[in-house]
């Protein structure tokens, strides 16, 4: 069973963006290619529970179990030694991906108090915008009194376009709220 977004992108999105682009070929129109999900946690190095609950909310977010992610140096100003456990990330593709971008951009974002849209600026020069979100319970899946603490994440949306002006075109097809400048 294919997703929601994922039939408006092959039925609306990509012929728009080919018409608009103007590709000879529609396997060139840009599509997204991964959303990936990450928590840094500093405060994993002093406590371990930290890292287990963090661990059990990414994977209610995402529907997949996280990988975590290791220090490469020692700095003593941290207490941190190369090889302790500094965050966790999770890489969605394919259907899981289109499920959880369509909950990004329809329930999630507007949940956000006094949500006016998110920046137009926050694309990295190679067509991938990252999005940062303050509190892992905007997302309707975590019970609010279950949290321990309120950690944000940071949420990478990795497309295969060439720039960020034909990023920006295919993430607003795809209907993500861009603030009006």
């Amino acid at each position: 069973m294919k997703s929601r977004l994922k039939e408006k992108y092959v039925a609306e999105v990509a012929p728009q963006l080919k018409a608009r682009i103007g590709y000879g070929n529609i396997m060139q129109v840009p599509k997204l290619e991964k959303v990936v999900l990450g928590i840094g946690l500093g405060e994993a190095t002093q406590d371990p529970k930290a890292l287990e609950a963090a661990q059990k909310h990414l994977a209610i977010i995402s529907g997949q179990r996280p990988v975590t992610t290791r220090a490469k140096k020692s700095i003593s100003a941290f207490k941190l030694r190369a090889g302790m456990p500094v965050g966790i990330m999770v890489t969605l593709r394919g259907k899981r991906m289109y499920d959880f971008f369509d909950r990004l951009v329809s329930v999630v974002l507007p949940r956000f108090r006094d949500f006016r849209g998110v920046s137009r600026d926050s694309f990295d020069g190679r067509g991938n915008y990252t999005l940062g979100i303050r509190e892992q319970i905007v997302f309707p899946e975590i019970d609010y009194d279950k949290v321990d603490k309120i950690r944000g994440l940071e949420v990478t949306i990795v497309t295969t376009a060439e720039n960020d002006d034909e990023a920006r075109d295919l993430l607003e097809l795809m209907d993500m709220p861009f603030r009006r400048t």
